[in-house]
């Protein structure tokens, strides 16, 4: 196991991620269908969804031209019409429900020196949207101008300057506050920065609406980047043999699940826990919906509650007492990790590289099992965000995998 995990942290920490175009769904995920709609976390029925992915579903069927009225989409979404899939399964993730359908534009990473390919959808910005289940006609209309407008300025200008580095905006992003999952303050910054004045001739007429979906209410929108940049650095780590390196984390609001390197495309599932935190004014527990989306794609990589210590501004809005508890955090999660990332470092541990590659031997053997920092989705669709916290995984997936892992091994 010590060679196999050698081996796949390397492949993990080697990735180079560069973000080259938007593209539709369709033209990059192989194997998608008009009727294939791919979601948040492991595999799940339609009638075993949780109500915010459900309503994004329907969202999904109006904005797709597959059901013409809400009353057909909901009877569609049930009725075998639909093919339901992980996103995870196709190479892609997605932020909440994370539902990703045929024409929705996608941010397509690529990896410099092997070529291997990733993806996510374009953050909706400001309101709820169809990632939190909501299926008004102002969320319909936002995503058609996501899909006709935004997109193919986005992919005009990546064409442009031949693509952009992720790494150094992640590095710099760790430096300026961010964590990389709840904080994107520095990375969304920095996109506006560099490439405000290439958007502005680009877009035209259009200009002044792309710039304000960036920068203002859509301080999230470099995640859905930053998640592709780990997706495609968990899959260079993924399928080698005996090794115990975690994959992926993806909650679908109702289960949570683990995939392992040595047993790729096994998921190890549990309930998806509640996240304990800070609810917004009218908002209680009792308005929360179990942890969903796979955004947790940020603390495989090593960011996130792996890299809590970097954000110590958001330790309040996560419910936190005490800037103490990020520090805390981050020194728990290196007890479960097979080493320290060399390009993405802490500066308040001393640059120390960041906990990277969350080890399900090491979990089992501490009983510490990874931090999430995440946002608390309405247990009711079309309402939205009612908080920001904390979610701690149950162990039991990471021990299943554990002894799945020893089985196939003869151990």
């Amino acid at each position: 196991m010590l060679k196999a995990n050698k081996v796949a942290l390397e492949r993990l920490m080697s990735a180079d991620p560069v973000l080259v175009d938007v593209k539709p769904a369709h033209e990059v995920l192989e194997g998608l269908t008009p009727t294939t709609f791919l979601h948040a976390g492991p595999p799940i029925a339609f009638q075993d969804m949780c109500p915010p992915m459900q309503g994004a579903v329907y969202c999904a069927l109006l904005n797709e031209g597959i059901a013409k009225n809400i009353d057909e989409a909901k009877r569609m979404a049930a009725d075998g019409t639909i093919t339901y899939k992980p996103c995870h399964e196709f190479g892609a993730v997605g932020p909440m429900t994370g539902l990703t359908t045929w024409s929705m534009p996608l941010w397509v990473v690529e990896d410099r020196a092997t070529g291997r390919r990733s993806y996510a959808n374009i953050s909706e910005g400001s309101g709820v949207g169809l990632r939190f289940g909501e299926y008004t006609q102002r969320t319909l209309d936002r995503l058609k101008w996501m899909r006709e407008v935004a997109g193919p300025v986005f992919s005009q200008l990546l064409h442009e300057i031949g693509g952009m580095d992720l790494a150094p905006m992640m590095a710099q992003g760790l430096a300026m506050g961010d964590e990389l999952h709840m904080r994107n303050h520095a990375g969304t910054a920095l996109f506006v920065k560099n490439y405000a004045w290439l958007i502005a001739r680009i877009a035209g007429a259009e200009a002044e609406n792309v710039l304000k979906f960036i920068g203002v209410g859509n301080d999230q929108f470099f995640l859905n980047l930053a998640m592709a940049a780990n997706k495609l650095a968990a899959d260079l780590a993924d399928g080698v043999p005996g090794s115990t390196l975690v994959t992926a984390i993806a909650r679908n609001g109702v289960n949570f699940g683990i995939r392992i390197s040595g047993l790729p495309g096994r998921w190890f599932t549990a309930p998806s826990p509640m996240v304990k935190g800070l609810y917004f004014p009218g908002f209680t527990e009792a308005d929360a919906n179990p942890d969903l989306g796979d955004s947790a794609i940020m603390e495989v990589g090593g960011f996130g509650g792996c890299s809590m210590i970097t954000a110590p501004a958001i330790v309040k809005f996560l419910g936190a007492a005490s800037v103490d508890v990020a520090r805390e955090t981050t020194e728990a999660m290196y007890s479960i990790t097979m080493g320290e990332h060399p390009r993405y470092q802490i500066p308040a541990l001393n640059f120390r590289g960041t906990p990277c590659g969350i080890d399900i031997m090491k979990v089992v053997e501490t009983g510490i099992t990874p931090i999430l920092n995440t946002a608390i989705a309405s247990n009711k669709a079309g309402v939205g965000m009612v908080g920001a916290g904390m979610s701690t995984l149950p162990i039991e997936p990471f021990v299943e995998a554990l002894k799945a892992l020893a089985q196939e091994l003869g151990i």
